[in-house]
């Protein structure tokens, strides 16, 4: 809980069930990043990029995105969004 990664380049970590409440990624790169069963409640992903989240599989409650990184939520959706 608490954990806070700056500038980090977090390529294919597993956060399977880990809690990352109040996690914060600052400029962090999560390329193949892993959450499933992930608490990201309250977790700042503002200034993340290339994670890929799935809501219906992890706890997302009050996690803030930026608008462009939003679109990582989607990705199992497989849309285009421009």
């Amino acid at each position: 809980k608490g954990i806070i990664f700056i500038q980090c380049t977090l390529e294919e970590v597993e956060f399977t069930e880990a809690d990352l409440t109040n996690a914060q990624f600052d400029h962090c790169d999560l390329k193949r990043a892993s959450f499933e069963n992930t608490i990201l409640a309250n977790a700042d992903f503002r200034s993340a990029s290339n994670y890929s989240i799935d809501p219906e599989r992890n706890k997302l409650k009050k996690a803030k995105f930026s608008w462009p990184g939003v679109s990582g939520l989607l990705d199992k959706h497989d849309i285009i969004i421009e």
